[in-house]
Formats: structure tokens, C-alpha cells, sequence
């Protein structure tokens, strides 16, 4: 039997969490009465939070500070990884270059 993955709105996930914080119902009972997963809402909590925009005072979701945090080190280390695969290829280059000058001088 093939597990179905559902996937979430964003207005979705912003209404179960604006629920979490305002319901006096438990997490477990208001993903039953959401039909989620259990351990879902916490999973949302973790990874998003409500932010208030100024202008309008509408409640969006963002991603938490840590979430933000991990794309950085995600991306951060892309680049990295990139600039270490650079500096490898001019080494060789130097190293081939090197080997020439030195050839021609004998």
C-alpha cells in the first residue's frame, strides 16, 4: 500500500497555527479535528512563526528564525563548496603552468 503525502497551504498552516495559539484544546485533539497528522502542528510550530505585517495588521507565516538559519548554513556551504572546488582547479592550473616554465628553461 503506497503511503498518500498531503501537502498544506500556507493559509492552511497559518489557521491551524492561529488556532493552536487561541483554542483552549489540546494539540492532539485539534489535529484530530484538523485531520492531521499527529505531531504535525508541532512540527509547523517549530518551523514557522506569525509574524504581524505593520501596514495592513494582517498575521502571516514566516519561517522561524531557525529555519532562516538553516537555509543560511545551507547556502553558505553551496558556496563554500564551490569556492573549495575553484581554488582546487587553480591550483592545477598554477601546478601546470609551473611545470611549463620550468620546462622551457632547461
Amino acid at each position: 500500500m503506497s503511503k498518500k503525502i498531503r501537502s498544506y497551504s500556507k493559509e492552511f498552516k497559518l489557521d491551524a497555527l492561529r488556532l493552536l495559539e487561541t483554542s483552549d484544546k489540546s494539540v492532539s485533539q485539534l489535529e484530530r479535528d484538523l485531520g492531521i497528522t499527529p505531531g504535525l502542528l508541532h512540527k509547523w510550530k517549530g518551523r514557522y512563526q506569525l509574524s504581524t505585517d505593520e501596514n495592513s495588521n494582517e498575521i502571516n507565516l514566516e519561517k522561524s528564525e531557525l529555519e532562516q538559519a538553516k537555509a543560511r548554513i545551507r547556502q553558505l556551504e553551496r558556496e563554500l563548496a564551490i569556492t573549495q572546488e575553484e581554488r582546487e582547479i587553480l591550483k592545477k592550473t598554477i601546478a601546470i603552468f609551473s611545470d611549463r616554465e620550468k620546462g622551457d628553461t632547461r
